[in-house]
């Protein structure tokens, strides 16, 4: 296993290979991040462009859905097929789908581009965190992960500025073009420096259960949708839509139960704190995705703001989101307790919908910020909690699953979030719009402004007037509506059981904190990221190795097991080499290894240094005092139950002694000594 683990780091890219591998993967993981709120800002614009108000809410929903039914797809098929190939895949839907919505003359065609560009973009988010695992050294994943959690942070914060930016100084239709020569510059870079995985893990899709989902969700939408705007709710039509959709479900659930690797194991489902908490994961995504979408046509219709300024008065709610995320996490890492958050965000939320509920066309800067910021704190405080809790609940053989299944529900909320705001907004539309029209003079069609918002241009200022009235009283009842439903998340809220927090759980993944599109996770992938963010954690090497010695029974210098553990998992290396990996000179390096000579440990024969039988043992009880100390933060998993967990142990403590990166205690010692 040493000289397995040996090769592996020595097959691992390095300096600019790997800057530019990491490069390319946060741009591609940027430009699906970023779609899901650059277009917020520009959907006001393209409503008028291509008509179809009514089925605005859709230009998200589409998009949302698709990659969320995607991701857990990509993620199977990287883990069998390789990742390299299916990430170039996801690219170029990703492009092709961004190509498409930029020419699209029409709203259906747009949805349609979007379903497109969805599916690519859910491959990109998945399979460019899972490839950071092939790149990068366990001990360094911690540190790069974050980075990736940071592109989520800008995404938020930068696409609905992004967004009116490119609608006031190009066209909306830049929103979907500027993803194409990002896109190929990753698609190169990929190409040329990322190299493809030997390792293959053989799955067996559950493809049916994936179309289920895919069918179910969009029955539900369309209902939402369609219901008292196309049809009326008691129509044929609906009441069809309603039951084949819960037909579905249940057929979902009864295939889940006998599907080998299913997308949504059952079990989860009635698991008290994962069920709890996807039903908040649902609330949040629901009012975040909502507001996301309505709150930009508010501010460009009834207050007349540039695009771009409708992006810079949705600052306060993505920075108080930031706020709140990164704020939240790090006491929940420090004290252990996370219940407190959710209870304290969700009536947050409420409040802030309803204060949006009150705003109308003569409402102040100001006071539109104070509402915004005041959402947005609310939603940071309860996004990356939720995720903590269930991780914190479940049994480890679930652990990669109910991750992954806490932000599908949250992503599935947003999808219904969008669509009821829009049926309720177009249903209260059309009928302010009729009373409207009923007190104007003829010649006058108010009715025109549903479909093109721009039309109020040509209208006269008393009927102006009235129209934006109407429209800001339609979008103030989706707020007010939407305020019972963060309310039952305060409800079930106030279940959501509070357990004593593992050390796993105290780590924090930024992705998740900043509304991140659903991930596909296993197990053992999570069990990963967590043990390295706490090896992050560790006291300098020095001190570490000195640590390890203590527990271990060894009594050598820090730089003396430094170099043991190094010529143990390669079993035989040169003096030259070795110097090379601990960052000093040969004759510097040269007293911690005629220690080791001195002592049996390792011998030099033709210029190499080779580990001998009882150094391998001395090596053996320190790697073995290493995982030990793994193991502690994994309590209550059991390792020895679950062959999985106490390889990724095993695993992780020899990947992280005699490591370039903890070649520190050599140089450190030397300056001592020197």
């Amino acid at each position: 296993m040493t000289a397995t683990a040996a090769r592996d780091e020595r097959a691992m890219p390095a300096g600019r290979e790997l800057y530019a591998i990491l490069g390319a993967l946060m741009l591609a993981l940027l430009l699906a991040a970023l779609d899901q709120t650059i277009v917020s800002t520009a959907l006001p614009t393209i409503v008028s462009d291509l008509g179809g108000l009514n089925h605005l809410s859709w230009v998200v929903t589409a998009y949302l859905l698709a990659a969320t039914a995607s991701t857990p797809l990509w993620g199977k098929l990287g883990d069998q097929y390789g990742r390299k190939r299916l990430f170039q895949t996801s690219i170029v839907i990703f492009l092709v789908g961004s190509a498409l919505c930029g020419i699209a003359q029409g709203m259906t065609e747009l949805i349609l581009f979007r379903a497109v560009q969805g599916l690519g973009g859910g491959g990109l988010m998945v399979l460019a965190i899972a490839i950071v695992g092939e790149v990068v050294a366990p001990r360094d994943r911690g540190r790069y992960q974050g980075l990736f959690g940071a592109v989520f942070g800008v995404s938020s914060v930068c696409g609905p500025l992004l967004g009116g930016w490119f609608v006031d100084n190009l066209s909306w239709r830049w929103v979907f073009y500027i993803n194409l020569p990002i896109g190929i510059v990753a698609l190169v870079v990929v190409a040329a420096v990322l190299r493809a995985s030997g390792g293959r893990e053989r799955h067996r899709i559950d493809y049916l259960g994936t179309l289920l989902i895919v069918g179910w969700a969009v029955g539900l939408v369309l209902v939402t949708t369609w219901g008292g705007t196309s049809y009326d709710w008691v129509s044929p039509q609906i009441i069809g839509l309603a039951g084949a959709s819960v037909v579905l479900i249940v057929v979902w659930v009864l295939v889940e139960r006998r599907a080998a690797e299913p997308i949504m194991p059952p079990k989860l489902l009635a698991h008290p704190v994962f069920a709890i908490g996807s039903a908040v994961g649902f609330v949040v995504g629901f009012a975040m995705f909502g507001a996301l979408t309505f709150l930009p046509i508010f501010l460009q219709v009834v207050h007349g703001v540039s695009p771009t300024l409708s992006g810079v008065h949705l600052l306060p709610m993505m920075l108080g989101m930031l706020l709140t995320s990164i704020g939240s996490g790090q006491i929940v890492s420090r004290t252990g307790r996370y219940k407190i958050f959710p209870v304290i965000g969700t009536p947050i939320i409420a409040v802030a919908l309803y204060l949006l509920s009150r705003m109308d066309e003569t409402s102040s800067t100001l006071a539109m910020s104070l509402r915004f910021a005041l959402l947005g704190l609310g939603l940071g405080m309860v996004l990356q909690i939720l995720v903590i809790a269930v991780q914190n609940a479940v049994p480890y053989e679930d652990l990669g699953a109910a991750t992954s299944g806490v932000t599908f529900f949250r992503q599935i909320g947003g999808s219904f979030g969008v669509a009821v705001f829009g049926a309720v907004f177009s249903n209260t539309l059309a009928g302010n719009i009729d009373a409207v029209a009923r007190d104007l003079p003829p010649g006058f069609d108010p009715g025109a402004v549903q479909g093109d918002p721009t039309l109020l241009e040509r209208f006269p200022p008393q009927v102006r007037n009235e129209v934006l009235h109407a429209y800001a009283d339609s979008i103030d009842t989706v707020f007010f509506w939407a305020v019972p439903v963060a309310a039952v998340g305060f409800l079930l809220a106030l279940f959501l059981r509070e357990t004593p927090l593992r050390e796993t759980s105290r780590t924090r993944d930024y992705g998740e904190g900043f509304g991140a599109a659903p991930t596909v996770r296993s197990s053992r992938h999570e069990m990963e990221r967590c043990l390295s963010e706490l090896m992050r954690r560790d006291p300098r090497a020095r001190e570490l190795y000195t640590g390890l010695g203590a527990l271990a029974g060894v009594d050598l210098p820090a730089g003396s097991m430094w170099a043991l553990c190094r010529i143990a998992k390669d079993g035989t290396v040169r003096g030259e080499d070795l110097a090379e990996r601990a960052g000093v000179s040969v004759e510097a390096g040269r007293p911690f290894v005629d220690r080791l000579v001195g002592d049996g440990l390792v011998e030099r024969r033709d210029g190499a240094l080779v580990i001998t039988d009882s150094g391998r043992a001395v090596a053996e009880r320190l790697f073995a005092a290493r995982r030990e100390g793994l193991a502690r933060h994994v309590h209550g998993w059991s390792p020895e139950d679950h062959p999985e967990l106490a390889d990724v142990l095993t695993r992780l403590a020899r990947a992280s002694l005699g490591d370039d990166a903890d070649g520190e205690t050599m140089r450190g010692a030397t300056a001592a000594t020197g």
